[in-house]
């Protein structure tokens, strides 16, 4: 027997913490926290539940092992076990015949979170000819990265400096749980600290528990209040006019455009104190080092995203907090190998860029309007990553599925995301997706998205492969590790699918490096940095520089920032070329509830409220990890909160059991109470019975209480595409069946 141990990491969160494993004859049989490689800190585990998962996941009963092929009908969990190549090569063949028969475009690709390594599907879907990859970023990260860099030229990181940042901003995020690691560790120091700490969110996290001021917005306004807190900033002259006369283009015209958003005003459409938006204001303008962080309850405000980060932004550069230690700091560009370079971007000829569906719809979120931003961000050596920005619109992806306009989609690969839980308005995912030619899904499990597939691929998972994880490409930064084992079974890594894939449809000089290994390694060979010591190390990172706008250029004058006008753009000169508003602009919110529906729901007892929803709830996320039996048992049931004055009003009662419905669908909940603004509804995201047999008719459980039933995938924000999980409005009431959760708890 062979003992020995090996450096490895885990995949169940974006931290890739570090492990040491101990493996016997190819196998794993023991993990242990390694502290010596980022994230350097083993209390981040040891306070972590999901960890554990990394022993029992490389064996688990319910992990697909084998390509499997589907026999019998779609969704009637029928499948007969192929080799590789049988599957590789039968799924080449059908893509080039459906290539030939409607173009490369019938191909889209669905992607999902971390899990995998996503540039090599963007690398095989550019050479294949498609610019089709539907994502999820138009909610999640493309809305920040899009306006932060239309108005600095880049990216910006919060800059938190213990001793330095005088005052803290949380925007929609709640790190306790989205994060629960190093980040939230570090909120938790600061919040002792003199500093003050600013929460907005319509809950009262974990991290709102222990801030010195909560603002509980009204979801879908918070547009309104940033332009109130500028308005206060201004009014007040807590201006950095130094930094605004030197740097920032636009300012009278802001300042004019917030004029009417006066504390009153902004109090009785945020649902917020006046007082308190006022406080905010001069905590933020009055400190010497001023930080914000904002997560997804901004990012999914659907046509409030632009415009809410825009004023974000907008705060930032007025109060000098740009670039400069404690507050935030423009990212670097990557050293090692771009994520637009591997995805090999300029390889998708004109003649298909022009087919992107996205192009007569949302104008940023295009080639086109990548094109036009990659020519400022170049200005000084940057280049934002293509794939994600370029993202097709699963709304405009459904319609090609659905009616073949304005030409047939009719092949879709899925890595590592389950779009039937997952992506807005499951009703249409569903019904779209039976009706493919080509469905193929590369995952852990039976989700119930791959017991629809025609081909459902195993893939390799946490310490069966290594792992580079860089941000997307918009920082310097890179962490992560060696694989510990070979893939068990016949999984495989992503890279290996796509490159198998890639050979058998002539791409074969785009894929010299054999494995995922090696072409990180080629990644890295930019930095000076070989892969073996990265994978000691566990880290590549080059500390930014602050004040870049200041060195100078190729002229000997400062290189400012990389915009239209050289400036940070408070008016936007960018954005009205492609019909945007040169100043952030609230928008109102989406309406899915019909008169009709409202009446009956009022009817029956019921109540006509708004919602959110997708809030990080560990030890759960998004659709994973309720496979877990610890897990379930901790939180058996999905929930939907509402405050103790709600329900006392409505006659509701923890406990009960209700539907939450609009006009796309519905789905029932337990209802519990918690400490939020009054009227309005938290609902859990993404429930399934993974124990339940695979496929028809009960796909997982995923029709009783998945939110996405009854959100919708439509396009509010003009200019992205996003969607809204935040600010819907939605009926809701008591219902008498028990739901299945409880009969199985």
């Amino acid at each position: 027997m062979t003992r020995e141990t090996k450096r490895t990491n885990c995949h169940y969160c974006g931290y890739c913490c570090a492990f040491v494993a101990t493996v016997e004859d190819g196998r794993v049989v023991d993990l242990a926290p390694d502290p010596t490689r980022y994230p350097y800190d083993e209390r981040i585990l040891a306070g972590c539940r999901r960890w554990r998962m990394n022993l029992d996941a490389l064996d688990g009963a319910d992990r697909v092992n084998y390509p499997l092929r589907r026999v019998g009908e779609r969704g009637a969990n029928e499948w007969e076990r192929v080799s590789w190549d049988e599957a590789l090569d039968d799924i080449a063949a059908r893509l080039r015949a459906l290539a030939d028969e409607h173009g490369p475009e019938t191909l889209a690709s669905a992607i999902g979170g971390p899990h995998a390594s996503f540039w090599p599907l963007h690398r095989f879907m550019n050479l294949f000819g498609s610019p089709n990859n539907m994502g999820i970023g138009q909610i999640c990260w493309n809305p920040r990265i899009w306006m932060d860099a239309l108005t600095f030229g880049w990216t910006v990181e919060a800059d938190i400096a213990p001793g330095v940042t005088e005052c803290l901003f949380i925007w929609g995020t709640n790190p306790a749980q989205s994060d629960n690691s190093a980040f939230w560790r570090s909120i938790l120091q600061f919040s002792k600290s003199d500093a003050a700490l600013v929460v907005i969110d319509p809950r009262r996290t974990q991290v709102a528990a222990v801030a010195d001021l909560w603002l509980p917005v009204r979801p879908g306004t918070d547009c309104t209040l940033a332009l109130g807190l500028l308005h206060v900033i201004i009014e007040e002259d807590l201006v950095d006019r130094a930094f605004v006369d030197a740097w920032c283009h636009g300012f009278d015209e802001l300042a004019e455009q917030v004029k009417p958003y006066t504390p009153a005003h902004v109090a009785e459409v945020c649902g917020v104190p006046a007082d308190d938006i006022v406080r905010a204001a001069r905590l933020f303008g009055q400190a010497g080092a001023a930080a914000l962080v904002s997560g997804r309850g901004v990012d999914q405000v659907g046509a409030n995203v632009a415009p809410t980060h825009r004023a974000i932004c907008c705060l930032r550069a007025i109060t000098g907090n740009v670039d400069k230690p404690g507050s935030c700091v423009l990212a670097e560009s990557p050293d090692f190998v771009s994520e637009m370079e591997l995805e090999m971007t300029d390889a998708l000829a004109p003649e298909h860029r022009a087919r992107c569906l996205n192009t007569p719809f949302t104008p940023l979120q295009c080639y086109d309007g990548y094109e036009r931003a990659r020519a400022l961000t170049e200005k000084l050596g940057r280049t934002l990553p293509a794939r994600y920005l370029t993202s097709a619109l699963p709304h405009l992806v459904l319609r090609a599925m659905e009616t073949g306009e304005p030409y047939p989609v009719r092949a879709l690969i899925v890595n590592a995301t389950n779009p039937l839980l997952t992506y807005g308005d499951t009703h249409r995912v569903f019904n779209a997706l039976m009706g493919l030619d080509l469905l193929v899904v590369l995952d852990y499990y039976m989700t119930p998205t791959a017991s629809i597939a025609d081909y459902v691929l195993p893939a390799a998972g946490a310490i069966e492969r290594p792992v580079l994880q860089v941000h997307g490409g918009v920082a310097n930064m890179g962490y992560g590790g060696p694989a510990a084992v070979e893939p068990y079974y016949e999984r495989r890594c992503d890279y290996d699918v796509f490159r198998g894939l890639g050979l058998r449809l002539g791409q074969e000089d785009a894929w010299p490096e054999e494995t995922l290994a090696d072409a990180f390694a080629a990644q890295l060979a930019r930095t000076g940095m070989d892969w073996e010591t990265f994978c000691e190390l566990g880290i590549y990172w080059q500390p930014p520089a602050y004040a870049k706008h200041e060195l100078p250029g190729v002229d000997g004058r400062p290189q400012g920032f990389a915009t239209t006008t050289g400036k940070i753009e408070l008016a936007s000169e960018f954005l009205p070329t492609l019909g945007g508003a040169r100043l952030p602009e609230p928008a109102a919110p989406i309406t899915l509830c019909s008169p009709e529906l409202v009446a009956e729901a009022e009817r029956a007892g019921g109540a006509y409220l708004p919602m959110i929803t997708g809030s990080r709830k560990q030890p759960y996320n998004a659709s994973m990890y309720f496979n877990n039996p610890a897990f379930r048992a901790k939180s058996p049931h999905p929930v939907v909160e509402m405050s103790p004055a709600t329900a006392e009003r409505l006659g509701f009662a923890p406990g009960d059991r209700v539907e939450v419905r609009t006009d796309k669908g519905a789905a029932r909940f337990i209802l519990a109470t918690a400490t939020m603004r009054d009227d309005l509804l938290n609902v859990d995201y993404g429930w399934w019975h993974p124990e339940w047999e695979p496929g028809a008719p009960a796909f997982g459980g995923m029709w009783e209480s998945n939110i996405n039933c009854l959100t919708s995938c439509e396009p509010g924000e003009p200019l992205i595409g996003t969607w809204s999980y935040n600010a819907i409005d939605c009926v809701i009431y008591k219902v008498d069946d028990p739901l299945s959760w409880e009969e199985d708890s």
